[in-house]
């Protein structure tokens, strides 16, 4: 499960940086690498950084979990 929430999060910063590009200049980094012949590849990439957004929805019961057991850091 560890190694499903490195990828999940990797993916993740991968489109948050895509996402960043595209807002800031423009540039859709995903697609330039992977135009043409290989757009199949930029849609599957597109793909798994939608699933690992929604797994990444999971990472709040987590977030909450933790804060239980710690307790208020006020």
């Amino acid at each position: 499960m560890r190694f499903l929430n490195w990828c999940a999060l990797t993916i993740m910063i991968v489109g948050a940086l895509n996402w960043g590009l595209i807002g800031l200049f423009g540039f859709d980094l995903v697609t330039t690498i992977f135009s043409g012949s290989l757009f199949t590849v930029a849609r599957v990439i597109f793909t798994l950084v939608g699933l690992a957004g929604l797994y990444g929805l999971t990472f709040y019961s987590k977030v909450g979990a933790h804060h239980d057991r710690v307790g208020n850091i006020n």
